[in-house]
């Protein structure tokens, strides 16, 4: 999954036949771009021709743009993914595309995936409108218990958590990346928002090393890190998990919480959040992982936190992440799910 000797490709005209069959260890003799775009990474669907390859495969490399790009390296999302595709992508327990290649360069932040085309397996993509979202949200949860108790506690030695997750509260300059989209947000939107958004703003940029501090205390596992319903897919009623670009190490109810506050109906998230959550808990003790009622009913409200972060950062940027009005719509989401859970008052206690 993984080569030294083979160049990462820099855009897609380096997708060349010749470079897929070196990836892929089989002979390609033409390949048709179906379709290309670039936001956080560059993305292709591409048809082969080969005798023995599924006839489209789904390709992530570098973004299309030297601005994209430098984001890109800065943040380190692309080879973060790439490199969790090359050391667990044939290992991790829950349904991820098929991994056929994945290659990353450490020193020019170059990266390099060759995945399973999703579409062409008959996969559904789910959103928050989705009819069977509470279906998906059921499977979530037991899927997400298996590979939070699968990597409980276990080390992995190149399995960094990106810089903006970083606790350092005496450094400016992280501090000041960390709170700039947050601050941005409160511009924005923080009238039309609404006294909780403007009050968890404010306490954020004033404390954020503080804040992400509390994010990394429990015990620590695999998390996906990013799993809003745009991340997931449903193959044969299994919910599977894609864009693992902030893969890192924290407590599984972070991936929990920012599933169920971003992405599940405010009326759906209310009426099967209880549900949803000791769903979460009998799955892991399942797997032998005891995780008691009143410690998931405290995490999740703090992570509810971290669910909001990310949907009002994303919102933000404009589309520059993602369709403006599926960012607006996620970051509605959170900011009521903050105030339903009372995140503020929580973190104001625990600070």
């Amino acid at each position: 999954m993984s080569t030294a000797a083979l160049n990462i490709p820099a855009g897609i005209d380096d997708l060349t036949p010749s470079w897929f069959s070196q990836a892929l260890g089989e002979s390609v003799t033409a390949v048709e771009v179906l379709d290309a775009h670039s936001g956080t990474t560059g993305r292709a669907r591409v048809r082969l021709q080969s005798d023995s390859l599924p006839q489209t495969l789904f390709v992530k490399l570098q973004p299309f743009t030297p601005e994209q790009q430098t984001f890109l390296r800065q943040v380190g999302l692309g080879v973060a993914e790439a490199r969790l595709y090359a050391n667990l992508g044939h290992e991790l327990p829950v349904r991820i595309p098929r991994v056929w290649h994945s290659a990353h360069d450490e020193a020019d932040s170059s990266f390099v995936m060759i995945l399973e085309d999703l579409d062409a397996s008959g996969c559904q993509f789910p959103s928050p409108g989705y009819d069977g979202i509470v279906d998906v949200a059921r499977s979530a949860m037991t899927e997400l218990a298996l590979l939070h108790a699968t990597y409980l506690g276990r080390e992995i030695p190149w399995l960094a958590t990106p810089e903006g997750m970083r606790r350092k509260p005496d450094d400016p300059k992280t501090a000041a990346r960390r709170t700039h989209f947050i601050r941005l947000a409160l511009d924005q939107f923080g009238e039309e928002m609404g006294p909780a958004f403007r009050r968890l703003a404010q306490l954020y940029i004033d404390r954020s090393g503080d804040i992400v501090g509390l994010f990394g205390e429990g015990e620590l596992t695999l998390i996906h890190g990013d799993t809003h319903s745009g991340n997931l897919f449903v193959d044969d009623g299994r919910t599977g998990f894609y864009d693992w670009a902030v893969v890192g190490r924290g407590p599984g109810m972070r991936d929990v919480a920012y599933f169920l506050c971003n992405s599940l109906p405010t009326s759906a998230r209310r009426a099967e959040q209880d549900a949803l959550l000791a769903r979460y808990r009998a799955a892991l003790a399942g797997h032998g992982v005891a995780l008691d009622e009143r410690t998931a009913a405290d995490q999740y409200r703090l992570f509810s936190v971290y669910s909001w972060i990310a949907a009002v950062s994303t919102a933000a940027v404009g589309s520059q992440w993602q369709p403006i009005e599926i960012a607006r719509a996620a970051m509605i989401l959170t900011t009521t799910a903050i105030e339903d859970l009372g995140a503020v008052d929580l973190l104001e206690d625990r600070l």
